[in-house]
């Protein structure tokens, strides 16, 4: 499957730019608030990634003055538990799916990532944020308990009583403060976010995609393994990359002290 071009319209726009497939939030005047039309557009987008083999890395990013400000409580007035259930049923679909890829997974976020958008930006590999970005559990002030995989990625990537006091009190914390305990991985002016994330992803689109794949489920798997069952566990994961052919090139390229050509399989 292929999808080369970015789409003129839609509340998730989806396309691959080379082995660099995108997923951009586009509810730029709601703060890319989560709607069912949205989670939908999520979900799609997620298994059409999965489903093309070019794809060595993925961006996720929201057009506008913000990443994602979490749900849209309007949509969610009327009927709240059926709007719930069908918000949460998309974007955690798409959330399973991202996660059981070999491509790493990036954000790019600005203005507002609270609720849903947090959970989401957390469960990425990497979080690239503009240096105004504000990061919010949020879901106290509603009334709510987490979704988005909120409660599984903020104790283990802050600790225990962060994660509770974040979560608990619903304050929102600055890019400079949210770089130290561990939400994003590097900062950067607003005018430069996108430059230095596209530098990035296309680092990672040219490196051994199977053998981040791999990575990525080994260090997950790690939170909640035994050591024993952890060694067996990268011993097979090893032994699967040195069957590859990005491995004897990655062999071939150190021994000859020149950079290696990855092809991602």
């Amino acid at each position: 499957m292929t999808y080369p071009q970015k789409p003129a319209d839609g509340t998730v726009l989806h396309w691959r730019e080379g082995s660099i497939a995108h997923i951009r939030f586009n509810r730029p005047r709601a703060l890319n608030a989560i709607d069912t039309v949205m989670a939908a557009g999520f979900l799609k987008a997620c298994q059409d990634i999965a489903a093309d083999r070019e794809v060595r890395v993925v961006w996720v990013s929201g057009e506008g003055r913000a990443f994602m400000a979490g749900g849209d409580l309007a949509a969610m007035q009327v009927d709240p538990v059926a709007v719930a259930q069908e918000l949460i049923d998309g974007m955690h679909g798409g959330l399973r799916i991202l996660a059981g890829l070999d491509a790493p997974v990036v954000a790019s976020v600005q203005g507002a990532v609270a609720g849903g958008g947090l959970g989401l930006a957390m469960s990425c590999d990497m979080v690239l944020a503009a240096e105004e970005t504000r990061f919010g559990v949020a879901y106290p002030l509603i009334g709510a308990s987490c979704d988005c995989s909120t409660s599984w990625t903020l104790p283990r990537l802050v600790g225990m009583h962060k994660a509770m006091e974040l979560a608990i009190l619903g304050d929102t914390i600055e890019a400079s403060e949210a770089l130290s305990l561990g939400l994003c991985n590097r900062v950067y002016p607003l005018e430069e976010l996108e430059a230095q994330t596209r530098k990035l992803v296309e680092r990672i689109a040219a490196g051994p995609t199977l053998a981040y794949g791999n990575l990525r489920r080994l260090i997950r798997a790690s939170l909640h393994s035994n050591l024993d069952s952890h060694l067996d566990a990268e011993a097979d994961g090893f032994k699967a990359c040195a069957g590859t052919a990005d491995f004897t090139e990655g062999v071939a390229a150190f021994l000859a002290k020149r950079p290696a050509q990855f092809k991602g399989h």
